[in-house]
């Protein structure tokens, strides 16, 4: 994991314009400020789509029907499968999938005390990637559960093909209950990446420090500043750490030159109508069955099918 990580991270920031995958905000320290973030007044998506799952949870079991095996990329908290696992009629097992090893199997525990007569198998590893699924006697159908809108954090073109491997990995008759953020005013969403106590950028900041712990780059995050705006030509809220003098980053033999204000991108933050995520879905192999939003359309969860 240690050197795909600094393989990563010495590749994207040798490109023009500079990146660091999202993925790698996600150390035990990342996870507990995302959960912080997840909190905050601003930040309504959590709350939104807590709403939703509390309010439709019911029918959202009723269209996965009995049986699933549920599997949940980027399982974090586990807080919203809670939601729908008291919903569904016997389910087979969960399989969490997480690539903080430590923060997963925490909170598998706790859920297995929650539900203690679910088969629950965490899977450790990166759901950007392929991983593996137990297989497990008497399942139904697989659904993978994919809360958070993570899949905004994709490009278009690797949304697509993440959902096309996820049609794959369900197979025939395999669904997908997925969070997608509705595409609103941007002093909504901008707002929701800039919050009043600074959590998110400690989030961002966050990145650095990793960088100077676990690869033992010679970077001083002090020399950095948080940005974050939605984009409305893309479509989307981009995260940026942004050099606030010239500067160099040595990395692994490797030195990064920066200017001043020039921009390390951290994440992508998609946004989408109903209709533009349905087609894309059906792009990858996927029929749309339902969905349900808020009374303000800030957010939706949408349930497909393998078409």
């Amino acid at each position: 994991m240690a050197e795909q990580f600094l393989a990563d991270v010495v590749e994207g920031l040798t490109r023009d314009p500079k990146s660091v995958p999202s993925k790698y905000f996600y150390d035990r320290r990342g996870s507990e400020l995302f959960e912080r973030i997840c909190e905050l007044d601003e930040y309504y998506l959590t709350r939104t789509e807590l709403s939703i799952l509390s309010r439709h949870g019911r029918d959202m079991a009723d269209a996965i029907g009995p049986g699933c095996l549920l599997i949940e990329p980027g399982s974090g908290s586990a807080r919203k499968v809670r939601l729908l696992l008291k919903h569904l009629r016997d389910p087979v097992g969960y399989v969490p999938v997480d690539i903080s090893t430590e923060h997963l199997s925490r909170w598998a525990a706790r859920l297995g005390e929650d539900f203690p007569g679910l088969y629950i198998e965490p899977v450790a590893g990166d759901f950007c990637a392929d991983f593996h699924v137990p297989r497990v006697p008497g399942v139904k159908r697989r659904v993978v559960f994919f809360p958070g809108s993570t899949i905004g954090n994709f490009t278009p073109s690797e949304a697509t093909a993440w959902l096309g491997r996820m049609a794959r990995l369900t197979g025939s008759g395999g669904g997908l209950l997925i969070g997608v953020d509705l595409k609103k005013d941007a002093r909504i969403l901008e707002a929701a990446y800039n919050d009043s106590r600074g959590v998110t950028r400690d989030f961002n900041m966050n990145l650095l420090v990793r960088l100077r712990r676990e690869l033992g780059a010679d970077v001083e995050p002090d020399r950095f500043e948080h940005h974050a705006f939605y984009n409305d030509a893309e479509g989307r809220i981009e995260m940026h750490l942004v050099s606030s003098e010239r500067q160099t980053i040595r990395l692994d033999h490797t030195e990064v030159e920066l200017e001043r204000g020039e921009t390390i991108h951290t994440e992508n933050s998609y946004k989408f109508d109903l209709d533009q995520f349905r087609f894309m879905a059906a792009a990858a192999g996927w029929r749309r069955c339902a969905y349900w939003t808020d009374d303000e359309r800030l957010f939706s969860v949408q349930y497909f099918e393998v078409a």
